[in-house]
């Protein structure tokens, strides 16, 4: 099995698999892999090979090199830091050339709008479950028309060339 523990691997796949709103046969059937297999992966019973996490991370439109990480497969181990990449999308839109300050700014709110829905949605999962979501900073605060008015303005500024 290696010395990696697969059990976050499976997990994060369980929850990107929610996240896209597919049963695990609907995964599997996208995949190309049996609905027992991928199972086992979610539980963490099976460590997939590199060409079964690209096929999940294909079906899921995720990058396989985040699924490489999270399996230990490239360097990173298995602790992906969500602050760091958020970091690194901020600091890749902010250093673009191509971009004006009215469309940076723009992409970055849609940018923060769909991280608030998604952990909005996580939440509200995890609540279903009987799990704590205290320790979601800002959580309190997300709303649908919080969402639709972040998106709308950015949608609604002329961009600059």
């Amino acid at each position: 099995m290696g010395a990696l523990p697969i059990g976050p691997l499976g997990e994060y796949i369980r929850e990107q698999r929610r996240n896209a709103q597919y049963s695990v046969r609907q995964l599997a059937q996208a995949a190309g892999v049996s609905n027992p297999y991928l199972s086992q992966i979610e539980r963490g019973l099976r460590k997939p090979s590199a060409e079964i996490l690209q096929q999940l991370a294909k079906a899921l439109r995720i990058s396989a090199e985040t699924l490489y990480v999270r399996a230990g497969l490239l360097d990173g181990g298995a602790d992906v830091d969500p602050d760091a990449a958020t970091e690194k999308v901020r600091a890749a839109v902010a250093d673009d050339p191509w971009l004006s300050a009215r469309q940076k700014r723009a992409l970055l709110d849609i940018y923060e709008a769909f991280r608030l829905e998604s952990a909005r949605d996580a939440a509200a999962r995890d609540a279903q479950n009987g799990k704590n979501i205290d320790g979601i900073d800002g959580i309190e605060d997300i709303d649908d028309e919080h969402i639709r008015d972040i998106r709308g303005s950015a949608a609604a500024e002329p961009t600059e060339q």
